[in-house]
């Protein structure tokens, strides 16, 4: 057989391993950028390194900067790991409930366990991070203020389904949301702090925004 006839397989054999080296690569990628999330959650974002990531995950420095390159590209791969990860424990599970008050409580629950559990070694990942770049311009100050505008139009879009079909009384949406994203961002750090009471807080804040219309 000639290396002519030879090439197609040869083709196919070479196209699998770059394949395969390609899933190890994104596998490890997302591997990295979940604990640097996990570490962003405790001493933010501003706290993560390459060396200190490879070292915790048993990597190779050189291995971890082939794929991530700079401080801020890991950064951003953090947090658009933490925001896959809190789409699935609080937003995509409360989208299967009826929208309005239904769903802003559901909301609330899961953002509860979210808390509670923790998601996130340090808690929430979005008040961990948030003040450290709200005077920091640049593409991660970009992102997380992308995160919280998509959640705060989340709650006040809820907010404003629940008026217009009836449910509960007429009130300022934008404020409401805006009163609700900082409860949540209080009893998150009361949560910290050991103040078990804040999850009966969090509820009996959001009851008092759903009054019924009467």
């Amino acid at each position: 057989m000639s290396e002519l006839e030879q090439q197609p397989g040869s083709d196919r054999a070479g196209a699998e391993t770059s394949d395969q080296r390609r899933l190890r690569g994104a596998r490890a990628r997302q591997t990295i950028a979940r604990h640097a999330a996990d570490v962003a959650s405790l001493e933010g974002l501003n706290g993560l390194s390459i060396g200190r990531l490879a070292t915790d995950l048993g990597l190779s420095k050189s291995g971890v900067a082939t794929l991530f390159g700079t401080k801020e590209r890991l950064q951003l791969a953090a947090v658009a790991s933490a925001r896959e990860a809190f789409l699935d424990a609080v937003v995509r599970p409360a989208s299967a409930t009826p929208r309005g008050a239904t769903r802003l409580r559901a909301l609330t629950e899961h953002w509860i366990s979210y808390a509670e559990t923790p998601l996130f070694a340090g808690g929430c990942f979005w008040v961990a991070n948030l003040a450290d770049f709200d005077s920091r311009p640049g593409q991660v100050r970009d992102v997380l203020l992308r995160q919280h505008q998509d959640w705060l139009a989340l709650i006040a879009g809820e907010l404003r389904h629940a008026v217009d079909v009836g449910e509960i009384a007429d009130l300022d949406v934008d404020l409401a949301a805006f009163q609700i994203d900082a409860m949540l961002t209080a009893a998150n750090i009361a949560l910290r702090l050991g103040d078990d009471d804040a999850v009966n807080k969090v509820r009996r804040v959001v009851d008092g925004f759903l009054t019924p219309h009467r």
